[in-house]
């Protein structure tokens, strides 16, 4: 599979195919980021993995070279024909290609036996939120590395307090720590984006939680509206005399006009556990 920016051109041209940008399809040509990804995700022969777009499958061979099991999901027709032509033949007890959507299959069709696998992916920058969001809903993956665009990182991972602090960075923190990553110069990509890259590294927290859908989308629409005060949204929010939150906020020092990006992961956590409030 091609590496070099030239060799990833004349196979595109070979395909008949050019970079389609509504997909975020930029293509590694870097050879040291492919093994980054792989170091940081510390992927093992057995080990199971999902891949989100591997394109041309640079990422997905070295998986597969690895001694991995990887489920994948394309959603381009013409690289899923390239992929199922190229590399199914060559793992057919080790490679399982998916043609879709990755936010519907955020898991590339892969069932888990157990919460040991892994995720290790070239993320298209449109579906990043939304996926990461998908998954978050569970099973949990054990690790993620996920390349990802600069501005989306720093959201996941920015701390409360701050104006990139959003209810994505709640989800993830809930369940995730940030581990140490690695920046990535445009320069490793054919086309080149506009835009910085930033290999994100994540570890499954020992007690992980994952919200429920009720209580998510009440946070979400907390941020939605986060110039606000968290006692009047959360007034709006939960039917009258539902007022739980109260006692919460009182228990950690916090005051009812704070803004929801002031509220500390842990509290939403809290708030988010009290069962009685989404019966």
């Amino acid at each position: 599979m091609p590496l070099s920016p030239t060799a990833t051109r004349e196979l595109l041209a070979r395909l008949g195919h050019a970079p389609k940008r509504f997909l975020g399809q930029n293509f590694l040509v870097d050879g040291n980021i492919v093994r980054k990804s792989l170091e940081l995700a510390r992927v093992a022969p057995g080990d199971e993995v999902v891949e989100v777009g591997p394109g041309l499958g640079t990422l997905t061979t070295a998986l597969l070279e690895a001694g991995a099991q990887v489920w994948a999901v394309e959603k381009d027709r013409t690289l899923h024909a390239h992929l199922t032509e190229e590399l199914a033949p060559r793992f057919p007890e080790t490679f399982h290609l998916l043609e879709g959507d990755a936010v519907e299959h955020p898991l590339a069709g892969f069932t888990p036996a157990n919460d040991r696998f892994k995720v290790v992916a070239n993320l298209p920058y449109a579906i990043a939120t939304p996926w990461l969001d998908a998954v978050l809903g569970g099973p949990l993956p054990s690790r993620l590395v996920l390349m990802l665009q600069l501005e989306a990182a720093q959201r996941y991972t920015a701390t409360p307090g701050t104006k990139s602090f959003g209810a994505i960075s709640v989800f993830l923190q809930a369940a995730y720590e940030n581990a140490p990553g690695h920046k990535v110069s445009a320069a490793c990509f054919h086309p080149r984006p506009d835009v910085e890259s930033h290999l994100l590294h994540l570890v499954r927290r020992p007690d992980p939680f994952v919200f429920p859908t009720d209580a998510k989308a009440c946070i979400r629409a907390c941020f939605q509206q986060r110039r606000k005060q968290i006692g009047a949204l959360l007034r709006a929010a939960l039917p009258r005399g539902n007022d739980f939150w109260r006692e919460l906020l009182a228990a950690r020092g916090l005051d009812e006009r704070a803004r929801p990006e002031e509220i500390p992961v842990a509290w939403w956590i809290e708030f988010a556990g009290r069962a009685p409030a989404w019966a």
